[in-house]
């Protein structure tokens, strides 16, 4: 399908199918695939039908993000939150599985989605991480616990950070640049505003947890920047729009 940015380390695993979602302006909402904003369901019901075709053989899974450290576990091969808000995954930012086909996703429009997939035990993650989210460490959290539950070598996990607002565009007060204060580079002062590097922050947590820096891969695509291509929240003034990364096993 046309529209959409994939990572060159993902995309050489035939284990794995990954993709991170475009706006697309012939469609309802710029191709919006979010449900629990402001857009007519009906219209954001079309645009998943529409882009659930080209896998039919893949289970979606959404979850309730809410800014938190909360990381699930999917262990059945079933559709959640997909048609409809009330099946989705309460109170999760960060979801994990080793089940075959289904497809693990996050919804955003400036915080940062990362994707991992473990080759050898054969898992895959999906993580949201805003501000409060990297500051909770959501990201290292999720590698720990693929660690515990399925046995995965962090030095075997290639990860994906996709598209998200960046240095660039991330303008901050003290009262969130405060908890990254002993984070290396984690922001640019300008005072009295902090350039806060979210994207570069959850680099550090996956060198934290052990990954091998090699097998990390950064999209560089700042949304506010690339706003004709990514819902920005921020450039957008609070848009309701969002775009979608997700991660699953073939």
């Amino acid at each position: 399908m046309k529209n959409i940015h994939t990572f060159h380390n993902l995309s050489k695993e035939v284990l794995c199918h990954h993709l991170v979602t475009q706006k697309d302006k012939t469609l309802p909402y710029s191709f919006s695939l979010a449900l629990h904003t402001n857009e007519e369901k009906e219209e954001i019901l079309k645009n998943r039908h529409h882009f659930s075709q080209y896998f039919p053989q893949k289970k979606f899974i959404v979850a309730n993000q809410t800014h938190s450290a909360n990381i699930h576990i999917v262990n059945k091969h079933e559709e959640l939150g997909w048609k409809s808000i009330s099946s989705a995954i309460k109170n999760c930012d960060a979801l994990i599985s080793n089940k075959k086909n289904i497809m693990l996703t996050i919804l955003t429009a400036d915080c940062v989605p990362i994707l991992l997939f473990d080759p050898i035990q054969k898992v895959v993650a999906a993580v949201h991480a805003g501000w409060k989210g990297t500051q909770q460490e959501i990201l290292f959290k999720t590698v720990q616990k693929m660690k515990k539950t399925f046995n995965t070598n962090p030095k075997d996990i290639l990860a994906g950070i996709a598209p998200s607002i960046g240095k660039c565009c991330y303008e901050v007060d003290w009262n969130v640049a405060k908890y990254f204060k002993d984070v290396p580079d984690a922001y640019e002062e300008q005072h009295p505003k902090y350039m806060l590097d979210l994207p570069h922050i959850n680099k550090l947590q996956l060198l934290k947890a052990g990954l091998y820096e090699t097998h990390i891969e950064m999209s560089k695509i700042c949304t506010a920047c690339e706003v004709e291509y990514y819902f920005s929240y921020r450039k957008e003034n609070a848009c309701s729009g969002r775009f979608m990364s997700m991660i699953g096993l073939n």
